[in-house]
């Protein structure tokens, strides 16, 4: 969603309906109408459900997400503030890793996540050798991109 349908996130899920025991969990962990990926994340684990079921529920809320987890957007209080580092230094297993998953130059949030755990690194190095070989991260576990 672009800057402009902020505070229309519900649109996106015509004839989804809030479940109010993850209305109930996502509200007591958002601050001024957003909430941080990590906290929507472990709604989901909570009540076992998947991370995109919760995030339809954080839209349906109209919640922000911020702080995204590989550091894509919403950091020191701006939406689209980064945290990835186009300098990075890339391993050459994180680069042979990046080539195995990277499919017509994208990659997943959760191919992210994976590697990050093969490689034992954080997921913001995994975003940031992305973001310095051009390869566009695509599908959140969320729906926020």
């Amino acid at each position: 969603m672009t800057h402009e349908d902020a505070g229309h996130y519900a649109k996106k899920h015509q004839g989804k309906k809030i479940d109010k025991t993850v209305e109930e969990k996502l509200k007591k962990n958002a601050r001024h109408g957003n909430i941080p990926c990590p906290m929507v994340h472990a709604v989901a684990e909570e009540l076992s459900i998947t991370p995109e079921s919760a995030g339809i529920q954080a839209d349906l809320l109209e919640l922000r997400l911020n702080c995204c987890q590989l550091g894509l957007f919403g950091w020191e209080g701006k939406p689209s503030h980064k945290l990835v580092d186009k300098n990075v230094q890339v391993s050459n297993a994180l680069d042979a890793e990046l080539d195995r998953e990277v499919k017509d130059n994208r990659i997943t949030c959760l191919g992210c996540w994976d590697i990050a755990k093969k490689l034992k690194i954080k997921k913001v190095d995994v975003a940031s050798a992305c973001e310095k070989k051009g390869i566009k991260i695509k599908q959140c576990q969320l729906g926020a991109f």
